[in-house]
């Protein structure tokens, strides 16, 4: 009997949290304004032992990149990040910040961000939208720390619920992309080496653009594999007549899709591109948050969505949504990222149309297993949450 109830209890946690509702949620109250009461329907021995009230942990931990990553306006050979971990009741939910430079975020911001961060005032982890309301509150920006609680949250109700929320969210794994995998830009010799590296691993590669010498990198890239090719050109052209010359070019070799091609404050160049480019083109740096969707509706084809961009996967979920709305396409993108945050964004992929999540593969000091890519395709693991396991676990 206690079986049935408690399997109950959970698929009706599943329908509710899908459906976009908030399970017992009421006045956000102090520890001190609300004592804890047993609930008369639950048996108290069914509960795990932990804290009663959500405690969140966070830490920093610098990305190492196995090669130096340059894109048409700087090089790297690591990424700052912070990882994050909630604890409620015996769960434990896994977060993670990336901090690439371009984002203008640091290690001290994010920390000085989640310092600020009080998640024992809720006694309801369910609360999603009013957890995650009160914490974009507290700053204008700081879009990553954000996205760090917003993960860890995330994979802490999946693992009370007991699904992973492609499931909660309806949608089907086999449905998931391929990957692209990246190749920054570099000296023909190591372009040709990364490119040989990944051979018969991925089904599309991507390719940095952005340079006085792009159509040398492509073809570099030609000469050692005929496997399709998105570019990202990083805001990297400068005029729209050479930018649309390039595009022409770029779909005789073989080029599938066109990432940032203009600065992100050129509206009239971009939408005169739009209309006549041969290629689909994608919104990365020129798309943040919710309300950019529409903005750039009529600018491009598509959006290249970034969980540490948007603030986390409440946010990108609607920007799905929306952008499906507008008769739009999407792209899931990520940082440099263990698999953590990169899982995360997985859990969105069955409903994309284009998928780029290698940074973990990029890493040399991953702290989870998770998605993995199997013949080039995203493989999403049947794990509740954000479908992570702790390496040293």
């Amino acid at each position: 009997m206690k079986q049935n109830r408690r399997d109950f209890l959970r698929i009706a946690g599943l329908a509710a949290v899908g459906a976009g509702l908030a399970i017992g949620c009421g006045t956000r109250k102090r520890p001190e304004e609300a004592p804890e009461k047993e609930p008369q329907d639950v048996e108290p021995e069914l509960k795990p032992a932990g804290p009663r009230r959500m405690q969140l942990h966070f830490y920093p931990y610098e990305l190492q990149l196995k090669h130096t990553f340059t894109v048409s306006s700087y090089s790297r050979t690591t990424t700052p990040g912070a990882q994050v971990k909630i604890d409620y009741q015996g769960y434990t939910g896994y977060g993670e910040a990336s901090m690439p430079p371009y984002l203008g975020q640091s290690v001290e911001s994010v920390t000085a961000f989640l310092q600020k961060v009080n998640l024992e005032q809720f006694a309801d982890p369910f609360c999603l939208e009013d957890i995650l309301t009160y914490v974009d509150s507290l700053s204008p920006g700081d879009t990553a720390a954000k996205a760090a609680v917003d993960i860890a949250l995330h994979d802490l109700v999946g693992k009370m619920l007991g699904a992973p929320w492609y499931r909660i969210w309806g949608y089907d794994p086999a449905k998931a992309p391929s990957t692209t995998f990246t190749i920054g830009i570099d000296t023909p010799e190591v372009m040709k080496e990364k490119t040989l590296e990944c051979a018969g691993q991925f089904n599309i590669l991507k390719v940095k653009l952005g340079t006085d010498r792009d159509k040398e990198l492509i073809q570099t890239i030609r000469s050692v594999t005929d496997l399709p090719l998105a570019v990202d050109v990083n805001q990297g052209w400068g005029d729209r007549f050479q930018a649309l010359d390039m595009i022409y070019w770029l779909k005789e070799q073989g080029i599938v899709m066109v990432e940032q091609p203009l600065a992100i404050d050129r509206y009239d160049d971009q939408a005169w591109l739009f209309e006549r480019s041969p290629l689909p083109l994608f919104a990365d740096e020129s798309i943040q948050r919710l309300p950019d969707v529409r903005r750039m509706h009529g600018l491009f084809s598509g959006i290249n969505i970034k969980l540490m961009k948007c603030t986390g996967l409440r946010e990108a979920h609607k920007m799905v949504e929306l952008a499906r709305a507008l008769d739009m396409q999407v792209m899931l993108g990520c940082m440099t990222e263990t698999s953590c945050a990169v899982s995360a964004a997985a859990q969105l992929s069955p409903a994309v149309d284009f998928a780029d999540l290698d940074g973990n593969l990029l890493i040399s000091n991953d702290l989870f297993s998770g998605v993995t890519v199997v013949d080039g395709r995203l493989t999403l693991p049947d794990l509740p949450g954000i479908g992570i396991l702790p390496l040293n676990a």
